[in-house]
């Protein structure tokens, strides 16, 4: 994907721990307020089931700054069942204690980086089990995964690296998909599994609003979207491209760059991967586009288990 700003010396993400982003704007500079929007979804499987699990995901962009711009407030008014968010930038002991919402048991995997990466989950039921990275220590240092265990299917969220401003990381986001899909490959022998996050990937051309210039851009090279087609070849379901195959312009990520947002310029980044037996179990899938507080958008996943 585009840089969010200007790349650090590493080059990592591409993304500078010390710019401040720009103003989120709509075309009209009013982003909606978060209390006139609706929620409600009376979503059904297939054979008529209503949803009675709701997951929401979001890259959050820093969850202190997100705090501040009222980021509590969505998780009270979306009231999932499970949120996961991704890009925490923060350490152990650096969780503000607003994040603390009644009713979740909270979960964190953090960077050895400071202010870099770092993943979250928050649940109404308690996990039969939680753990953090995937069993190899190169990638787990940068606390990107979280995997939580439930009585019918595991919930995992991911932060996948991005290959970074001119794909200086793209010999090491190859290496992560392949260990990343094993480890999935593995879960899913056991039993089946929600897997959400910012994946750091536009699948196909109706992805993202610019695909003819972006062929060489992290987030839309050819070695990335064709790892992501081997995930799902491995018995894995985009949910939102399952339920809508041609869709485009609804996106989940704008950069702070140029009102992309108020122009609607941005990429689908933010998903959640289904094991292809759970399709059946599936409501909806969507992105809360107008939703506000980062440079991503919520994504919400409803499904009957």
């Amino acid at each position: 994907m585009p840089p969010k700003r200007k790349a650090n010396a590493e080059g990592t993400d591409g993304k500078s721990k010390k710019a401040k982003p720009q103003k989120e704007t709509t075309a009209s500079n009013s982003p909606p307020e978060l209390e006139s929007l609706d929620f409600s979804s009376d979503a059904k499987t297939s054979d008529g089931k209503k949803w009675n699990l709701k997951v929401s995901s979001w890259n959050v962009n820093g969850i202190r700054a997100w705090m501040q711009k009222g980021g509590q407030k969505y998780i009270i008014k979306e009231d999932p069942d499970i949120f996961c968010i991704q890009e925490t930038k923060c350490q152990e002991g650096e969780i503000p204690k607003e994040v603390e919402i009644s009713g979740y048991h909270r979960y964190w995997s953090y960077a050895e980086e400071k202010g870099y990466a770092g993943t979250g989950l928050y649940t109404k039921t308690k996990p039969i089990n939680v753990s953090y990275g995937i069993g190899i220590k190169k990638h787990d240092k940068e606390g990107r995964t979280i995997t939580a265990e439930f009585e019918k299917f595991y919930v995992v969220t991911t932060y996948i690296p991005n290959a970074g401003k001119g794909l200086k990381r793209l010999e090491y986001r190859k290496g992560w998909d392949k260990d990343f899909r094993e480890y999935l490959k593995n879960l899913d022998a056991k039993k089946p599994l929600i897997w959400c996050g910012d994946l750091n990937v536009a699948h196909q051309e109706i992805d993202l609003k610019n695909p003819k210039t972006n062929k060489k851009t992290a987030g839309f090279s050819k070695e990335e979207r064709e790892g992501f087609t081997e995930h799902l070849e491995a018995g894995f379901v985009d949910s939102y491209r399952h339920l809508n195959p041609e869709k485009t312009g609804e996106w989940s990520f704008w950069t702070y760059m140029m009102n992309a947002r108020g122009k609607n310029i941005g990429w689908r980044l933010d998903y959640f991967v289904l094991s292809k037996r759970l399709l059946e179990n599936l409501c909806d899938s969507c992105i809360r586009t107008q939703v506000y507080g980062s440079d991503h958008a919520p994504v919400v996943l409803l499904m009957h288990i």
